[in-house]
Protein backbone atom coordinates (compact mmCIF):
# COMPACT_ATOMS: atom_id res chain seq x y z
CA UNK A 1 0.00 0.00 0.00
CA UNK A 2 1.77 3.38 -0.68
CA UNK A 3 2.27 6.33 1.69
CA UNK A 4 -0.50 8.03 -0.09
CA UNK A 5 -3.16 5.65 0.53
CA UNK A 6 -2.28 5.69 4.42
CA UNK A 7 -4.11 7.27 7.17
CA UNK A 8 -1.36 7.42 9.57
CA UNK A 9 -1.49 7.84 13.36
CA UNK A 10 1.87 6.48 14.53
CA UNK A 11 3.63 9.77 15.09
CA UNK A 12 4.95 8.71 18.15
CA UNK A 13 6.71 5.86 16.86
CA UNK A 14 8.34 7.92 13.32
CA UNK A 15 7.69 10.62 11.62
CA UNK A 16 7.37 11.28 8.00
CA UNK A 17 10.53 13.50 6.87
CA UNK A 18 8.93 17.00 6.55
CA UNK A 19 9.80 18.59 2.78
CA UNK A 20 11.93 21.47 3.98
CA UNK A 21 13.96 19.10 6.05
CA UNK A 22 14.61 16.86 2.52
CA UNK A 23 15.45 19.47 0.43
CA UNK A 24 18.03 20.92 2.96
CA UNK A 25 19.21 17.58 3.34
CA UNK A 26 20.08 16.09 -0.36
CA UNK A 27 22.79 18.22 -1.71
CA UNK A 28 24.72 16.87 0.94
CA UNK A 29 24.05 13.15 -0.01
CA UNK A 30 25.71 13.97 -3.45
CA UNK A 31 27.47 17.19 -4.72
CA UNK A 32 28.54 18.79 -0.77
CA UNK A 33 29.67 15.46 0.13
CA UNK A 34 32.95 16.47 1.95
CA UNK A 35 33.92 15.33 5.51
CA UNK A 36 33.16 18.40 7.93
CA UNK A 37 36.77 17.60 9.59
CA UNK A 38 39.07 18.36 6.66
CA UNK A 39 41.02 21.47 6.39
CA UNK A 40 39.92 22.22 2.89
CA UNK A 41 37.31 24.42 2.00
CA UNK A 42 34.84 21.08 0.23
CA UNK A 43 35.14 19.94 3.99
CA UNK A 44 34.94 23.23 5.59
CA UNK A 45 31.82 24.31 3.92
CA UNK A 46 30.01 21.38 5.15
CA UNK A 47 30.81 22.09 8.63
CA UNK A 48 29.74 25.84 8.50
CA UNK A 49 26.19 24.12 7.82
CA UNK A 50 26.27 22.41 10.61
CA UNK A 51 27.10 25.18 12.85
CA UNK A 52 23.80 26.45 11.61
CA UNK A 53 22.22 23.65 12.46
CA UNK A 54 23.14 23.92 15.76
CA UNK A 55 22.26 26.99 15.59
CA UNK A 56 18.94 26.19 14.72
CA UNK A 57 18.52 23.18 17.20
CA UNK A 58 19.91 25.42 20.37
CA UNK A 59 17.41 27.94 19.06
CA UNK A 60 14.39 25.53 19.72
CA UNK A 61 15.92 24.04 22.79
CA UNK A 62 16.51 27.61 24.58
CA UNK A 63 20.22 26.60 25.41
CA UNK A 64 23.99 27.19 24.07
CA UNK A 65 25.03 26.12 20.75
CA UNK A 66 28.13 24.52 23.00
CA UNK A 67 25.73 22.51 24.92
CA UNK A 68 24.88 20.41 21.81
CA UNK A 69 25.85 17.20 21.24
CA UNK A 70 24.81 15.46 17.87
CA UNK A 71 24.24 11.73 18.28
CA UNK A 72 22.55 8.89 16.01
CA UNK A 73 19.50 8.76 17.96
CA UNK A 74 17.34 8.91 21.47
CA UNK A 75 18.60 5.85 22.67
CA UNK A 76 22.53 6.55 22.61
CA UNK A 77 21.99 10.44 23.91
CA UNK A 78 19.32 8.48 27.10
CA UNK A 79 22.87 5.76 27.52
CA UNK A 80 25.40 8.72 27.16
CA UNK A 81 23.72 10.54 29.48
CA UNK A 82 23.26 8.11 31.78
CA UNK A 83 26.35 5.99 32.19
CA UNK A 84 28.44 9.79 32.03
CA UNK A 85 26.61 10.73 35.33
CA UNK A 86 28.00 7.14 36.92
CA UNK A 87 31.38 7.27 35.29
CA UNK A 88 31.83 11.03 36.72
CA UNK A 89 30.24 10.03 40.20
CA UNK A 90 32.04 6.62 40.95
CA UNK A 91 31.50 7.39 44.91
CA UNK A 92 27.67 7.48 44.00
CA UNK A 93 25.98 4.23 43.04
CA UNK A 94 21.93 5.10 43.12
CA UNK A 95 19.70 5.53 40.70
CA UNK A 96 16.34 6.90 40.04
CA UNK A 97 13.92 6.74 37.38
CA UNK A 98 10.09 5.50 36.93
CA UNK A 99 8.51 2.56 35.95
CA UNK A 100 7.11 3.86 32.48
CA UNK A 101 10.31 4.70 31.12
CA UNK A 102 10.98 3.98 27.02
CA UNK A 103 13.21 0.58 27.47
CA UNK A 104 16.35 2.88 26.30
CA UNK A 105 16.16 4.17 30.00
CA UNK A 106 14.36 1.22 31.70
CA UNK A 107 16.64 -1.40 30.14
CA UNK A 108 19.99 0.05 30.50
CA UNK A 109 18.82 0.61 34.55
CA UNK A 110 18.27 -2.53 35.15
CA UNK A 111 21.22 -3.95 32.95
CA UNK A 112 23.33 -1.45 35.58
CA UNK A 113 21.03 -2.79 38.48
CA UNK A 114 21.71 -6.34 37.58
CA UNK A 115 25.41 -6.89 36.12
CA UNK A 116 27.01 -3.32 38.02
CA UNK A 117 25.49 -3.62 41.41
CA UNK A 118 23.77 -0.36 41.26
CA UNK A 119 20.47 0.28 43.46
CA UNK A 120 17.83 1.87 41.32
CA UNK A 121 14.88 3.15 42.49
CA UNK A 122 11.81 2.66 40.00
CA UNK A 123 8.92 5.47 40.99
CA UNK A 124 5.99 4.97 40.86
CA UNK A 125 2.69 6.52 38.74
CA UNK A 126 -1.05 6.96 39.55
CA UNK A 127 -3.97 5.56 37.03
CA UNK A 128 -3.68 8.74 35.05
CA UNK A 129 -0.04 7.95 34.49
CA UNK A 130 0.94 11.12 36.60
CA UNK A 131 4.26 10.62 38.90
CA UNK A 132 3.84 10.15 42.52
CA UNK A 133 6.34 13.82 43.53
CA UNK A 134 6.06 12.48 47.49
CA UNK A 135 8.21 9.44 46.03
CA UNK A 136 10.94 11.16 43.92
CA UNK A 137 11.47 13.33 47.50
CA UNK A 138 11.48 10.36 49.86
CA UNK A 139 13.52 8.74 47.29
CA UNK A 140 16.48 10.95 47.17
CA UNK A 141 19.42 10.68 48.59
CA UNK A 142 23.37 11.63 49.43
CA UNK A 143 24.03 8.57 47.00
CA UNK A 144 22.15 9.28 44.42
CA UNK A 145 23.76 9.79 41.24
CA UNK A 146 21.43 10.96 38.46
CA UNK A 147 17.56 11.20 38.19
CA UNK A 148 16.12 10.02 34.81
CA UNK A 149 12.55 11.00 34.13
CA UNK A 150 11.23 11.25 30.75
CA UNK A 151 9.40 14.47 29.79
CA UNK A 152 6.70 12.94 28.01
CA UNK A 153 5.34 9.50 27.72
CA UNK A 154 5.65 7.21 24.50
CA UNK A 155 2.19 5.50 25.08
CA UNK A 156 0.01 8.18 26.62
CA UNK A 157 1.49 11.57 26.23
CA UNK A 158 1.14 12.24 30.29
CA UNK A 159 3.71 15.25 30.50
CA UNK A 160 5.61 14.98 33.94
CA UNK A 161 6.48 18.07 36.07
CA UNK A 162 9.97 18.58 34.76
CA UNK A 163 10.06 22.34 35.83
CA UNK A 164 9.24 21.30 39.36
CA UNK A 165 11.03 17.86 39.02
CA UNK A 166 14.45 20.13 38.38
CA UNK A 167 13.70 22.08 40.83
CA UNK A 168 13.53 19.64 43.98
CA UNK A 169 16.14 17.07 42.03
CA UNK A 170 18.56 19.95 42.15
CA UNK A 171 17.55 20.77 46.00
CA UNK A 172 19.43 17.57 46.72
CA UNK A 173 22.41 17.62 44.66
CA UNK A 174 21.85 14.83 41.91
CA UNK A 175 22.35 15.27 37.91
CA UNK A 176 18.85 15.38 36.21
CA UNK A 177 18.24 13.86 32.78
CA UNK A 178 15.12 13.92 30.91
CA UNK A 179 14.25 11.93 27.96
CA UNK A 180 12.33 14.47 25.92
CA UNK A 181 11.93 12.66 22.48
CA UNK A 182 8.46 12.79 22.54
CA UNK A 183 8.41 16.41 23.82
CA UNK A 184 10.88 18.09 21.57
CA UNK A 185 8.52 19.68 18.76
CA UNK A 186 5.60 19.48 20.14
CA UNK A 187 5.52 21.34 23.65
CA UNK A 188 7.40 24.58 24.09
CA UNK A 189 11.01 23.54 26.07
CA UNK A 190 13.24 26.68 27.25
CA UNK A 191 16.37 25.19 29.10
CA UNK A 192 17.65 28.64 29.91
CA UNK A 193 14.91 28.46 32.25
CA UNK A 194 15.31 25.15 33.94
CA UNK A 195 17.90 23.18 36.25
CA UNK A 196 17.93 20.04 33.51
CA UNK A 197 21.04 18.87 33.25
CA UNK A 198 21.01 16.93 30.26
CA UNK A 199 18.53 16.10 27.52
CA UNK A 200 17.79 13.80 25.02
CA UNK A 201 16.26 13.88 21.36
CA UNK A 202 15.56 11.82 17.90
CA UNK A 203 14.81 13.76 14.61
CA UNK A 204 12.66 10.96 13.42
CA UNK A 205 10.21 12.14 16.12
CA UNK A 206 10.09 15.98 14.87
CA UNK A 207 10.15 15.11 11.38
CA UNK A 208 13.69 15.19 10.54
CA UNK A 209 15.39 11.59 8.95
CA UNK A 210 16.09 8.66 11.71
CA UNK A 211 19.99 7.96 12.56
CA UNK A 212 20.66 11.61 14.13
CA UNK A 213 19.30 12.82 17.31
CA UNK A 214 21.36 15.23 19.72
CA UNK A 215 22.26 15.17 23.71
CA UNK A 216 22.04 18.71 25.80
CA UNK A 217 24.60 19.12 27.99
CA UNK A 218 24.08 21.81 30.65
CA UNK A 219 27.77 23.78 30.81
CA UNK A 220 30.18 23.50 33.00
CA UNK A 221 28.24 19.68 33.98
CA UNK A 222 31.04 17.09 34.48
CA UNK A 223 30.76 15.05 31.26
CA UNK A 224 32.39 11.83 30.23
CA UNK A 225 32.30 10.40 26.43
CA UNK A 226 30.69 7.14 25.63
CA UNK A 227 32.08 7.08 22.23
CA UNK A 228 35.70 7.20 22.17
CA UNK A 229 38.21 7.99 19.44
CA UNK A 230 38.49 11.36 16.98
CA UNK A 231 37.59 14.97 17.84
CA UNK A 232 34.41 15.55 16.59
CA UNK A 233 32.28 17.33 18.42
CA UNK A 234 34.53 18.95 20.89
CA UNK A 235 35.71 15.45 22.01
CA UNK A 236 32.26 14.92 23.43
CA UNK A 237 31.44 12.43 20.65
CA UNK A 238 33.48 10.36 18.39
CA UNK A 239 32.96 9.19 14.59
CA UNK A 240 32.50 11.00 11.49
CA UNK A 241 29.31 12.90 11.57
CA UNK A 242 26.07 11.92 10.21
CA UNK A 243 26.19 15.83 8.12
CA UNK A 244 23.04 14.70 6.23
CA UNK A 245 21.27 13.95 9.09
CA UNK A 246 22.52 16.63 11.46
CA UNK A 247 21.62 19.54 8.68
CA UNK A 248 18.49 17.54 8.30
CA UNK A 249 17.65 17.95 12.22
CA UNK A 250 18.75 21.42 11.86
CA UNK A 251 16.06 22.06 9.19
CA UNK A 252 13.59 20.50 11.03
CA UNK A 253 14.03 22.03 14.39
CA UNK A 254 13.28 25.49 12.57
CA UNK A 255 10.29 23.87 10.87
CA UNK A 256 9.27 22.49 14.57
CA UNK A 257 9.80 26.24 16.32
CA UNK A 258 7.52 27.84 13.64
CA UNK A 259 5.09 25.06 14.01
CA UNK A 260 4.31 24.86 17.62
CA UNK A 261 1.39 27.08 17.02
CA UNK A 262 -0.12 24.34 14.93
CA UNK A 263 0.73 21.37 17.95
CA UNK A 264 -1.00 23.22 20.40
CA UNK A 265 -4.54 24.81 18.16
CA UNK A 266 -4.61 22.26 15.63
CA UNK A 267 -3.24 19.06 16.56
CA UNK A 268 -4.92 19.48 19.59
CA UNK A 269 -8.37 19.82 18.01
CA UNK A 270 -7.99 17.52 15.68
CA UNK A 271 -6.73 14.93 18.48
CA UNK A 272 -9.74 15.98 21.12
CA UNK A 273 -11.94 15.19 18.06
CA UNK A 274 -11.15 12.09 17.62
CA UNK A 275 -10.63 10.79 20.90
CA UNK A 276 -14.43 12.42 21.78
CA UNK A 277 -16.23 10.81 19.05
CA UNK A 278 -14.70 7.58 19.49
CA UNK A 279 -14.66 7.43 23.32
CA UNK A 280 -18.96 8.62 22.30
CA UNK A 281 -19.62 5.95 19.83
CA UNK A 282 -17.82 3.08 21.22
CA UNK A 283 -19.26 1.52 25.10
CA UNK A 284 -16.58 0.07 27.57
CA UNK A 285 -13.58 2.45 26.21
CA UNK A 286 -11.81 4.03 27.99
CA UNK A 287 -8.59 7.31 27.78
CA UNK A 288 -5.37 5.73 29.56
CA UNK A 289 -3.67 9.00 31.03
CA UNK A 290 -4.55 12.14 32.18
CA UNK A 291 -7.19 14.50 30.66
CA UNK A 292 -4.83 17.44 30.02
CA UNK A 293 -1.41 16.97 31.52
CA UNK A 294 -0.91 15.56 27.77
CA UNK A 295 0.91 16.08 24.58
CA UNK A 296 -1.72 17.84 22.30
CA UNK A 297 -1.04 15.44 19.78
CA UNK A 298 -1.69 11.55 21.43
CA UNK A 299 -4.76 9.73 22.55
CA UNK A 300 -4.31 6.38 23.92
CA UNK A 301 -7.67 4.84 24.65
CA UNK A 302 -8.53 1.30 25.70
CA UNK A 303 -11.37 -0.77 23.95
CA UNK A 304 -12.58 -3.47 26.69
CA UNK A 305 -12.83 -7.29 25.78
CA UNK A 306 -10.48 -7.42 22.73
CA UNK A 307 -6.94 -7.12 21.97
CA UNK A 308 -4.75 -4.29 20.91
CA UNK A 309 -2.99 -6.39 18.16
CA UNK A 310 -6.59 -7.56 16.57
CA UNK A 311 -7.69 -4.17 16.33
CA UNK A 312 -4.53 -3.16 14.39
CA UNK A 313 -4.93 -5.80 11.94
CA UNK A 314 -8.37 -4.83 11.00
CA UNK A 315 -7.09 -1.10 11.02
CA UNK A 316 -4.32 -1.67 9.26
CA UNK A 317 -6.87 -3.83 5.96
CA UNK A 318 -8.41 -0.10 5.94
CA UNK A 319 -4.83 1.70 5.63
CA UNK A 320 -4.86 3.20 8.99
CA UNK A 321 -1.49 2.98 11.03
CA UNK A 322 -1.61 3.29 14.57
CA UNK A 323 -0.05 1.17 17.33
CA UNK A 324 -1.12 -1.26 20.40
CA UNK A 325 -0.14 -0.90 24.15
CA UNK A 326 1.30 -4.16 23.85
CA UNK A 327 4.41 -5.87 23.05
CA UNK A 328 3.90 -4.33 19.19
CA UNK A 329 7.08 -6.54 18.01
CA UNK A 330 7.72 -9.50 19.86
CA UNK A 331 4.63 -11.68 19.80
CA UNK A 332 3.92 -11.31 23.14
CA UNK A 333 0.86 -10.81 24.43
CA UNK A 334 2.02 -9.33 27.87
CA UNK A 335 0.51 -5.90 28.18
CA UNK A 336 2.50 -2.67 28.12
CA UNK A 337 4.61 -1.79 31.18
CA UNK A 338 3.14 1.59 31.20
CA UNK A 339 -0.54 0.20 31.81
CA UNK A 340 0.78 -2.18 33.65
CA UNK A 341 2.00 0.45 35.94
CA UNK A 342 -0.58 2.22 35.91
CA UNK A 343 -3.20 -0.24 36.93
CA UNK A 344 -4.77 -0.66 34.33
CA UNK A 345 -7.33 -3.97 34.40
CA UNK A 346 -6.54 -6.39 32.22
CA UNK A 347 -9.03 -6.56 30.27
CA UNK A 348 -8.97 -2.66 28.97
CA UNK A 349 -4.71 -2.95 28.77
CA UNK A 350 -4.50 -5.91 25.92
CA UNK A 351 -7.26 -3.57 23.99
CA UNK A 352 -5.04 -0.22 24.08
CA UNK A 353 -4.79 1.54 20.67
CA UNK A 354 -2.15 4.49 20.61
CA UNK A 355 -3.36 7.64 18.03
CA UNK A 356 -0.43 10.11 17.48
CA UNK A 357 -1.17 12.60 15.00
CA UNK A 358 1.25 15.28 13.43
CA UNK A 359 1.28 18.59 11.38
CA UNK A 360 0.19 16.59 8.85
CA UNK A 361 -2.84 15.25 10.06
CA UNK A 362 -6.05 16.37 8.07
CA UNK A 363 -9.60 16.21 8.76
CA UNK A 364 -10.54 13.97 6.53
CA UNK A 365 -8.05 11.48 8.24
CA UNK A 366 -10.24 11.63 11.48
CA UNK A 367 -13.34 11.48 10.14
CA UNK A 368 -11.78 8.07 8.51
CA UNK A 369 -10.73 6.67 11.63
CA UNK A 370 -14.17 7.66 13.45
CA UNK A 371 -16.39 5.79 10.85
CA UNK A 372 -14.32 2.51 10.74
CA UNK A 373 -13.53 1.65 14.35
CA UNK A 374 -16.23 1.51 15.97
CA UNK A 375 -17.36 -1.22 13.55
CA UNK A 376 -14.61 -2.95 14.30
CA UNK A 377 -15.01 -3.42 17.75
CA UNK A 378 -17.88 -4.44 17.34
CA UNK A 379 -16.92 -7.10 15.38
CA UNK A 380 -14.07 -8.13 17.00
CA UNK A 381 -15.85 -8.21 20.45
CA UNK A 382 -18.59 -10.96 19.09
CA UNK A 383 -15.66 -13.57 18.66
CA UNK A 384 -13.63 -11.87 21.96
CA UNK A 385 -12.90 -14.84 24.37
CA UNK A 386 -12.48 -12.06 27.65
CA UNK A 387 -15.91 -11.46 27.54
CA UNK A 388 -16.66 -15.19 29.40
CA UNK A 389 -15.37 -13.34 33.02
CA UNK A 390 -13.72 -10.36 34.07
CA UNK A 391 -9.73 -10.44 34.96
CA UNK A 392 -8.49 -8.66 38.03
CA UNK A 393 -6.58 -5.67 37.68
CA UNK A 394 -2.90 -5.55 36.91
CA UNK A 395 -0.55 -4.56 39.74
CA UNK A 396 1.74 -2.21 38.75
CA UNK A 397 5.15 -4.66 38.87
CA UNK A 398 7.73 -4.51 36.38
CA UNK A 399 7.50 -5.92 33.31
CA UNK A 400 8.84 -6.53 29.78
CA UNK A 401 8.91 -3.42 27.91
CA UNK A 402 6.81 -2.98 24.95
CA UNK A 403 8.42 -2.06 22.03
CA UNK A 404 8.12 1.24 23.40
CA UNK A 405 8.42 3.88 19.93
Amino acid sequence: MSAQNVVYLDNNATTRVAPEVLEAMLPFFSERYGNPSSMHNFGGSVGREMREARESLADLLGCGTDEIIFTSCGTESDNTAIRSALTAQPQKRHIITTRVEHPAVLSLCKFLERSQGYRVTYLGVDAEGRLDMRELEDSLSDDTAIVSIMWANNETGVLFPIPEIATLVKSRGSILHTDAVQAVGKVPINLGNLDVDMLSLSGHKLHAPKGVGALYVRRKLPYRPYLIGGHQEHGRRAGTENTTGIIALGAAARAAKAHLPVENTVVRALRDRLENALLKAVSDSRLNGHKTERLPNTSNISFKYIEGEAILLLLDQLGIAASSGSACTSGSLEPSHVLRAMGIPFTYAHGSIRFSLSRYTTDADVDYVIKNVPGIIETLRKISPYKQGEAEPLSPLDAKPACGC
